[in-house]
Parts: C-alpha cells; sequence; structure tokens
C-alpha cells in the first residue's frame, strides 16, 4: 500500500509531466502568431540544484529544452549577442543538475560559439561549458576536440587549437585521426617543427600502410614548405638586386644563385610564376600543401 511519500512523488512527476505538456501545447500555439514573452531571468545554478531534491535529471532535461527553446527564437527574430544573455546561465543549470550533460555541453557550447545571429557570439562561455564537462568527464577525449575547433574557427588561434587537438589524440580510446588533425594545425599555425615531431610520431606508430604514407606524404610537404621559404629569399634577394623578378629559373641559375633547377621531396620542380612566386607544382602529390585544416581522406576498405 502506498504512503503519503509515494503519493507526493508520483503527484510531483504528474505535475512536471503536465507543466511541459502545458509549455509544448503552449508553444505549438504561438508557432502562427506572435511568439510568447522570452525567459527574463535564470535562478543560480547552486540554488536550483538545492531545490531540486531527487528530481535532478527532470530539471536537467526541462533547462535544456528551454535552453533550446530559447536558442531557437531568438535565431528566428535575428536577434544578436544581447538577446543570447541567458542562453548560458540556462545551460550552466542544466550541466549542473546533470554534470554528465553530454548534449548540453557538446550543442550548448555550438549555440554560445556561433556569431550572432546565429548564436551567442561567445566563444569563451563556450570553452567555459565544454571545460566544465571535462572537469566531470575527464577523459571525454570529444570536449577537447572541440574546444580546439573553437579555438580553430571562432579564434583563429591555430597554436591553441593545435594544443586542443593534441590533447584530445593523447586520450587512451581516441580516434587514429586526431593526431592527424593536430598536426595538420601545427603546420598552419608555423609550428613546422612541432608538426614534424608529430607526424614521425603518427608514421612510426602507424598499424597499417596507408597511414604510415599518409605520415610520409605530409612531412614532405613540410619539407617543400622550407625549401620554399629558402627559394623565395633567393628569388627576392634577386629582384633587389636586378630591379625586376626572375622570369624562369635560367635567369637564377645564370646569375650563379642556383646551381639547378629546384625540385620538391617528390623529385617534381618547383614552379616560378610571372611575378617572382615560387610554388609546388600542381603535378606534384604534394599538391595542395597544407592551408585548409582538413583532415586526409581514409581511402574506402
Amino acid at each position: 500500500m502506498w504512503g503519503r511519500t509515494d503519493a507526493a512523488v508520483v503527484a510531483t512527476i504528474l505535475l512536471v509531466t503536465f507543466g511541459a505538456a502545458l509549455q509544448v501545447a503552449r508553444d505549438r500555439e504561438t508557432v502562427d502568431g506572435p511568439a510568447p514573452p522570452g525567459i527574463r531571468s535564470v535562478p543560480p545554478a547552486d540554488l536550483v540544484q538545492r531545490a531540486a531534491l531527487s528530481f535532478e535529471a527532470v530539471l536537467a532535461d526541462l533547462y535544456w529544452i528551454r535552453a533550446v527553446q530559447h536558442y531557437g527564437r531568438t535565431r528566428l527574430s535575428g536577434g544578436g549577442a544581447r538577446e543570447y544573455a541567458l542562453l548560458h546561465p540556462l545551460l550552466d543549470v542544466a550541466t549542473t543538475l546533470d554534470p554528465r550533460f553530454d548534449a548540453a555541453y557538446r550543442l550548448g557550447a555550438v549555440f554560445l560559439a556561433e556569431p550572432p545571429p546565429g548564436g551567442a557570439g561567445r566563444p569563451d562561455l563556450a570553452i567555459a561549458l565544454l571545460q566544465k564537462g571535462l572537469a566531470s568527464v575527464p577523459d571525454r577525449w570529444q570536449y577537447l576536440q572541440d574546444i580546439g575547433f573553437i579555438h580553430y574557427w571562432w579564434l583563429r588561434d591555430r597554436d591553441d587549437a593545435a594544443r586542443w587537438f593534441q590533447r584530445a589524440a593523447d586520450v587512451p580510446g581516441a580516434p587514429w585521426w586526431l593526431r592527424f588533425l593536430a598536426a595538420t594545425t601545427m603546420t598552419e599555425g608555423g609550428d613546422r617543427a612541432g608538426a614534424r615531431a608529430l607526424w614521425r610520431l603518427v608514421r612510426d606508430a602507424a598499424g597499417d600502410s596507408w597511414m604510415r604514407e599518409e605520415a610520409a606524404r605530409r612531412l614532405a610537404q613540410i619539407e617543400a614548405l622550407d625549401a620554399l621559404d629558402r627559394y623565395q629569399r633567393t628569388v627576392d634577394r634577386f629582384r633587389v638586386r636586378t630591379g625586376r623578378a626572375p622570369r624562369s629559373w635560367q635567369d637564377l641559375l645564370a646569375a650563379g644563385d642556383l646551381s639547378e633547377v629546384p625540385v620538391d621531396p617528390t623529385g617534381t620542380a618547383y614552379e616560378l610564376t610571372p611575378f617572382g612566386a615560387v610554388t609546388v607544382s600542381p603535378r606534384s602529390v604534394l599538391t595542395p600543401l597544407p592551408d585548409s585544416g582538413a583532415l586526409p581522406a581514409r581511402p574506402a576498405g
């Protein structure tokens, strides 16, 4: 036979369920009409947690739903950063109530990082949210990866992005391609020495021939980047000395600046544009050199 406590629990669940259903019904009614008033305030996360009793998971879901609704309405209305001001507090409450709420951390970070009107334009808060997740789940390599992408796309900081990708790659069970991503980002950020060391690690630890060959190709690309810098300096010295760009490699050979036509690590000759820029030939297997951060495509099978 049920006691008062059992009845209170059931009543509370019914009340919460009814409240959620009522809110959904109200939201549906406003699709073709004016939007309901936005959320005006969010109580502190610790206060909500103390009041939650044993219903933390249910309340976490409700606060997450409200965060998604707030984000969706603000985005559709073309709101600016100020209109998203309550997004982080809602996410903070949801993840305080449920410290392992994966969707709230990862999707919430996307909502926060995207610039207005598509998001709150707060990559700093997005990183803080993901770091909060790491405090609860330290081995969640996805959060480390997501922080890396925020540094890459929104903060334009290739060096920090590479460091976070590398941290993600170091987590046991993380996918192999994170080391590729870290090394590529290091190259973009100008840290060729770090990228070279990481690609060598990938090559030496590779479990299949494709990974070894891809790592070797990336190492050759870094070698080519170093060579391009050297040959560009040679071309620039010729320009300063003669007042014009060399028309071909033959000009540099005749002037004694080079002893032979330079070739990349695969044996394909570098190209010299009419404006005096040294580039890798489009016929070279090293093309394109790292500049987009894209992951190498793994062949099928």
